[in-house]
């Protein structure tokens, strides 16, 4: 039965708005009617989501491991598939999920696949169709589904644990330069303008601190304009695919960011292929969708190229190994699974170890950013403070 939007008056003259199930517009607007409501727009669904595809937002990562959890779970249960994306979306409390579920539902009924529904919806990632393409053509979509589930629970659980890890240095930062702005612009300012009514010669550091504290207090809105204008365009250059590919290239270069970057597109192209190739799909395919889910595109481009090679007879492992972008480790276990035939497990290893290897990184760069913090913080009140106690020193001095 397909669905349909609705706005309608209440009895009470207020506008309500939601979604309804009916064989037709016609059918929604009596059941509007029935309860006393008067029907303003009934639209279908899937000419709704024709129409403007950007209605829909995509699925966050909790709620995309939700959704696929409960597939899995009402699809294990023996539920008919029409019957479980119904259940799905009556349980889902946000609109846009909701509706999101309703229009895959009106495809399947109109006689499409699963997969291909999900692709008409335009919400789900490349990866998540073609793992549901590969069960729908092995007839085990439930056990694909948990595997799927696993797979977006895992990675919703890692992306948690690094912003969780990231929140105290932030408020650190943020904390560091309002003290450091602060005094700057109101401490300094009163406490040395004692100093220049004296004919005595400032020392040079308070003379440094003096005409920063003037440019932060007189030109903080020129400061701001600047600050602003800078990030306005390095967002616009960002956007270009020459503005991609330098800072992409930059990243790779530096040695932290350069580790970082190959770490979790590590982590991330092998637990992508690991979940494809062991649902089924063609090793071709399953490298294309890894390099579309990297992050890096000089990553993304090498594994394109790979491949292409492959496609032409040669091995993965020979062809990642020829690059830097992938941990040895990683390589040599992809090798060992190709020589023994048993590359589906090898890659959930590799996946395995590369997220754990880059959690840990990651964790070790915040725990040393903490006390880095505190020490430039530290470093730059003691700059004030002797700026503000030279002057003095030299006063005594010269009272002596």
């Amino acid at each position: 039965m397909p669905a349909y939007h609705f706005k309608a008056l209440d009895d009470q003259g207020s506008v309500q708005k939601g979604l309804l199930e009916g064989d037709s517009a016609r059918q929604v607007r009596q059941q509007l009617r029935d309860k006393q409501w008067t029907p303003v727009e009934v639209s279908a669904v899937n000419d709704r989501q024709s129409q403007n595809k950007s209605r829909y937002k995509k699925p966050s990562a909790y709620e995309l491991a939700l959704l696929t959890r409960q597939l899995a779970v009402l699809l294990a249960a023996g539920i008919p598939l029409e019957e479980t994306l119904a259940a799905v979306a009556k349980q889902s409390p946000k609109t846009h999920i909701k509706s999101l579920m309703l229009a895959v539902r009106s495809h399947v009924l109109e006689g499409l696949s699963l997969a291909r529904a999900l692709q008409q919806a335009a919400s789900f990632p490349p990866l998540y169709i073609a793992t549901i393409a590969a069960g729908e053509k092995s007839g085990h979509l439930d056990l694909i589904l948990n595997q799927l589930a696993d797979y977006t629970e895992n990675r919703f659980a890692l992306q948690k644990k690094i912003q969780g890890a990231m929140v105290y240095p932030i408020v650190l930062m943020v904390m560091a330069i309002g003290v450091i702005m602060g005094l700057m612009s109101f401490v300094v300012p009163k406490i040395v303008k004692v100093f220049e009514q004296s004919e005595q010669a400032l020392p040079l550091i308070t003379q440094v601190v003096l005409t920063l504290s003037n440019i932060i207090t007189q030109w903080w809105w020129l400061m701001l304009l600047v600050l602003a204008g800078t990030a306005f365009l390095f967002y616009r250059f960002a956007q270009t695919q020459a503005g991609k590919l330098a800072i992409d290239s930059m990243v790779l270069r530096l040695p932290i960011l350069a580790r970082l970057s190959k770490g979790l597109n590590a982590a991330r192209f092998a637990s992508t292929l690991a979940i494809l190739v062991r649902s089924g799909v063609p090793l071709i395919e399953a490298l294309h969708i890894g390099a579309a889910v990297t992050t890096n595109l000089h990553i993304k481009q090498t594994i394109m190229s790979a491949a292409d090679r492959v496609t032409e007879g040669s091995s993965l492992s020979s062809q990642l190994e020829k690059s830097t972008y992938f941990p040895p480790m990683m390589v040599q276990m992809i090798k060992s699974g190709e020589n023994s035939g048993e590359l589906e497990s090898m890659l959930s290893r590799a996946a395995t170890m590369q997220e754990a290897e880059a959690t840990n990184f990651i964790s070790t760069l915040l725990s040393l950013l903490e006390p880095l913090m505190l020490v430039l913080m530290g470093v730059v009140v003691m700059i004030i403070v002797m700026a503000v106690m030279l002057p003095i020193v030299n006063m005594n001095d010269l009272a002596g």
